[in-house]
C-alpha cells in the first residue's frame, strides 16, 4: 500500500468503517440492478426511448413493484449516505474498536433487514423495527461527535 493508504487503515476503526460502509455501496448497487431487472421483466420504464426499445411507447409507465424498489434505494440514500459522514468522523474521535464495530454492524444488519423487508414486502412492523434499529447507532455516533468537538465551538 502507498504511505497515504497504509496510514489509513492503520487506524482500525476506519479499516473497520471503510469494510461496512463498502458493504452497504455494494448492497445498494444490488438494488439498482434488481430495479432494472424488475424493469425489464414487467417492461415498464420511465424513459420513452427505453419503452420503444423493448416493445412500444406503451411500456412508458410505472408499475408498483418497480416503484418499490426505487423507494428501496431512495430509503437507502437516505440513511447511508448520513452514515457514511458519521462513521467517518466518528473513526477520528478515537472510539475503542469493538464499540465501534458494533455500532457499524448494527447499521448494515439493519439496512440490510430493512432492505430484504422492502424487496419482499415482509409483514409489518419488520421494515419500520429494522429502520429504528439501524438509526440508533447513528445517533450515537452523532452525539459522540458532538461531544468530541463540543469544546472547539
Amino acid at each position: 500500500l502507498a504511505d497515504t493508504e497504509a496510514s489509513m487503515l492503520e487506524n482500525v476503526v476506519f479499516a473497520s468503517f471503510v469494510f461496512y460502509s463498502t458493504l452497504l455501496i455494494l448492497k445498494m448497487f444490488a438494488i439498482a440492478v434488481i430495479t432494472g431487472q424488475v424493469r425489464l421483466r414487467k417492461k415498464a420504464f420511465a424513459n420513452p426511448e427505453d419503452a420503444l426499445r423493448h416493445g412500444g411507447i406503451q411500456y412508458f409507465r410505472e408499475d408498483p413493484d418497480v416503484e418499490r424498489c426505487r423507494r428501496a434505494h431512495r430509503n437507502d440514500m437516505e440513511n447511508i449516505f448520513p452514515f457514511l459522514f458519521l462513521g467517518a468522523v466518528y473513526s477520528m474521535t478515537e472510539p475503542t474498536l469493538l464499540v465501534a464495530r458494533i455500532h457499524f454492524q448494527v447499521f448494515f444488519v439493519g439496512r440490510l433487514v430493512h432492505t430484504v423487508a422492502y424487496l419482499c414486502a415482509l409483514k409489518a412492523p419488520t421494515r419500520s423495527l429494522a429502520y429504528t434499529v439501524a438509526q440508533v447507532p447513528c445517533v450515537s455516533m452523532a452525539v459522540q461527535i458532538l461531544i468530541a468537538v463540543a469544546a472547539y465551538w
